[in-house]
This record gives C-alpha cells, structure tokens and sequence, in this order.
C-alpha cells in the first residue's frame, strides 16, 4: 500500500532523511522509533506529500508525485502533534472537515448523508460523541487530540499517518487509541504508520518497526523479531534495564507483603 524508495528529504542544507526504503502491506501496523531528532515528523511529512523530498513515494500503485492534493487526501490522512486551535468550531464541524477530500465543491455543496454517518461514526469510536457540540476552544488538550483523531478517521482515508497521537491522552485512552487502530487497520484495504516514544505502547501497537538514528534505518522488520537492544544502542540508555526496574516495582507493589 505503501512504498518508499531512497527518500531524501530535509528543510535545506544537509539532508535529516537519507536515503531511506521502506514498504507497508495492507493491514499493516508500521511503527517509527528513534531519539529525538531522528526524522521520524519530517519522513511523515515527506510522506503525506507536505514536505518535497527526492527518491519516489507510491500509494496504493500511484506514485505521490503524480496526486493532486485532494486525490492524495483520499488516500492518506496526517494526524500531526497537537497544535494551535484559531476558530471556534463545534467538535462537529471540526470532524467534518475531515469529509473535505470527499466532497466535489467543497463544504460549500453542504453535508451528505454519508458524511454526517461518518462523522457521527468518528465520534463514537473515539468517545467524542457527548461533546459533539461544544466549541473545541473548551476542550482540554486530551478532547482535543480526540476529536483530532476522529477527524481523521472521518476523512476516511487508506492509509493514516500518525505523529505521537497519544499526546495529552490518559492511559485509558491511549490504549483505546492502540485498540482502535488496529481495529481500523483490519478492516479492508488499510494500512496505519505511527510515531511513537512509548516504547510499549509500540509494541503493543505494531506488528511493523521502522528504527530510525540520524535519517538513516538501523532495523526495519516484524515487530515479534524485533531486536530490542538495538533501542538501548541508539537511545544510548540501558532501556532493558529500566523496564525491568519498572516492573520490578509493580510485582513488588501486588504482592501479599506488600499489602500488609
């Protein structure tokens, strides 16, 4: 669904994604781990077509470059990092936006009935419904990334693109938000390319990791043969030891002595 061959790409001067292949089956849940700086936002954007890039792109069979920018939002939906909110739409009209890609004159032609199930759909799935008509400027910033989210889903894409979508998320909705994708991702024609630094929270997540260190890939592979110590190298931490500290605590905080 996805190919990427010998991506290029940065914002002037030396490149931050270099040389880089990689591809994404249907059903496919692709991981992108790496330290701070890596890449990892700037492949997404070069992906989805916001960032020029050399090398070539191909969706669903069609190369990037030949899309126009409604075709390709048909196709693939960017989830970025949160970001400023400048109008204040209702929770529904916002996820609505999503339905833009799908409409043949613009919201101006008005809401289908496919478009409201979608939206109304969207919301459900991602436990928005409730605030469907309040103004996101009232959300809190874990609202928000939700509603966010439910747009995407409403644009109704083939593939999603994601940037640390479990920002401002409690725990309970970040494993909602790992369950949901995956479940999106089953269904049909439909792949799912996230950026995460929770590292278990990746793993729960991909069945695909994509390591990245300096725009270069030190691992791309099936997450069940996935390399672990390959993290501690890049992240220059001891990551096994620090998970295993934390568990530690946890086994000691649910055993019998520690309840008397």
């Amino acid at each position: 669904m996805l190919q990427v061959e010998h991506l290029r790409c940065g914002y002037g001067g030396e490149p931050v994604i270099k040389d880089l292949s990689f591809s994404v089956a249907p059903g496919d849940r692709l991981c992108v781990l790496g330290p701070n700086g890596c890449g990892k936002t700037t492949l997404l954007r070069a992906v989805s077509g916001l960032l020029p890039a050399q090398g070539k792109v191909t969706v669903c069979g069609e190369a990037l470059s030949k899309l126009s920018r409604k075709k390709s939002a048909q196709k693939i939906a960017l989830m970025s990092q949160m970001s400023s909110v400048y109008f204040s739409y209702t929770v529904y009209e916002t996820v609505m936006l999503g339905r833009y890609a799908h409409m043949r004159q613009g919201l101006l032609a008005g809401e289908r009935e496919e478009d409201r199930k979608l939206v109304l759909e969207s919301l459900r799935r991602t436990g928005t419904l409730e605030l469907k008509d309040k103004l996101i400027t009232e959300l809190s910033g874990g609202q928000l990334q939700r509603v966010f989210l439910a747009r995407t889903f409403a644009q109704d894409p083939q593939i999603i693109l994601l940037d640390e979508p479990t920002n401002h998320l409690d725990l309970k909705y970040q494993l909602q938000l790992v369950e949901d994708l995956k479940d999106w991702a089953r269904q049909g024609e439909r792949c799912v390319v996230g950026v995460l630094h929770d590292i278990n929270l990746a793993l729960a997540f991909a069945n695909q990791i994509l390591l990245l260190d300096e725009g270069r890939a030190v691992a791309f592979g099936k997450a069940e043969e996935f390399d672990l110590s390959l993290i501690s190298q890049i992240y220059h931490v001891d990551v096994e030891q620090y998970m295993r500290s934390s568990f530690q605590r946890w086994e000691h905080a649910s055993s019998p002595q520690a309840k008397l």
